[in-house]
């Protein structure tokens, strides 16, 4: 990183799944040359995941690891700067706006696109991670149907359980609803929805002691938290998490205006933040979608946003840097008032 220490870029984006990698796309190719920081997991959620069959243009299926090659390799043919590196620290207090890689590189940058996703949580277990995209998901809606006539399990009480059990009884033959309480937190209406549904069953109180298998899930061994009794279940093929997801935004807090769940909060139809010159796109500001496409669709707005935002730039002679301006937004002084 030392030959990029102290330079001031036009786009930094930080983040590099479907979001960040579509910006960096579309910013490319406007010629403003981007910087990509890709973070702790270059690729984002996608490149733990198998088989991707809904995502437009690959007709046969992609992996996902392969995915993330393709969107990072056009992003790179047009000019993007892709690194290997993780934000630390950011000053956004002054323009331009000041951010640390890896807690030793300074850099600058005149406008930031934050794309830095939301990861599911998991429960921690050995097994289930040694099982992530051999059975073990947590997006019902992306390999639901990889599950059909076969019986699955969904951990979880909320209204995502709910949600996603319901959806799976598109597929599977049976859904087994794994709570570790004997009541849902869910809605009322996302309770009955699913416990009326002929698929599904309840195991309450339980949790999952160990993922079965080696290459497939081949079932799962519960423990009854009450009675500490562990039962086997040899017919699982498939295994939900439906625990939730935490936005990977802590380093914003404070700074970017963001909901209780820490998903950044954006100005209506827009990727605009609360900060001039700050975008947000992708999971990090999306608690609802959280998919590959909506993804990459919200990575070519705030692209377009920060393209359009930059070209309304009022050049300062006087100081050598920019005011910049967008109605609504918060003027921030530059470093050099």
């Amino acid at each position: 990183m030392k030959d990029i220490a102290d330079k001031t870029f036009r786009i930094v984006i930080i983040g590099s799944g479907p979001a960040g990698l579509t910006a960096a796309l579309y910013a490319a190719r406007a010629d403003l040359k981007p910087l990509v920081l890709e973070g702790p997991e270059p690729g984002g959620q996608l490149t733990t995941t198998t088989d991707v069959e809904n995502f437009p243009g690959y007709p046969e299926g992609v992996m996902g690891p392969k995915m993330m090659e393709d969107f990072r390799e056009q992003a790179t043919r047009f000019g993007a700067d892709c690194r290997y590196g993780m934000v630390t620290s950011i000053e956004f207090d002054k323009r331009p706006y000041k951010l640390t890689i890896d807690e030793e590189t300074t850099i600058f940058a005149e406008a930031v696109i934050v794309a830095t996703g939301a990861a599911a949580k998991w429960l921690g277990l050995p097994s289930e991670q040694r099982m992530r995209g051999r059975g073990v998901t947590a997006c019902a809606t992306c390999d639901g149907a990889f599950f059909r006539e076969q019986h699955v399990i969904v951990i979880g009480g909320g209204d995502s359980a709910m949600e996603e059990s319901t959806f799976l009884t598109k597929f599977a033959s049976k859904v087994t609803i794994v709570h570790r309480r004997d009541e849902f937190r869910a809605s009322k209406i996302m309770q009955d929805r699913a416990l009326n549904h002929p698929k599904i069953e309840v195991i309450w109180d339980s949790t999952i002691e160990e993922v079965l298998g080696e290459q497939v899930v081949q079932g799962v061994k519960l423990r009854n938290v009450k009675t500490g009794e562990i039962t086997t279940l040899e017919d699982v093929t498939g295994v939900f998490l439906a625990i939730g997801h935490k936005p990977n935004t802590d380093l914003f807090k404070g700074v970017l205006d963001m909901d209780e769940s820490g998903y950044i909060i954006t100005k209506p139809r827009s990727t605009y933040t609360n900060m001039d010159g700050i975008f947000a796109c992708g999971d990090a500001q999306d608690a609802i979608y959280r998919q590959a496409v909506t993804a990459a669709g919200s990575g070519c707005m705030a692209a377009l946003d920060a393209e359009r935002w930059l070209e309304n730039q009022v050049d300062h002679v006087e100081t050598g840097g920019y005011r910049l301006y967008h109605p609504g937004g918060r003027h921030i002084p530059l470093r050099s008032e």
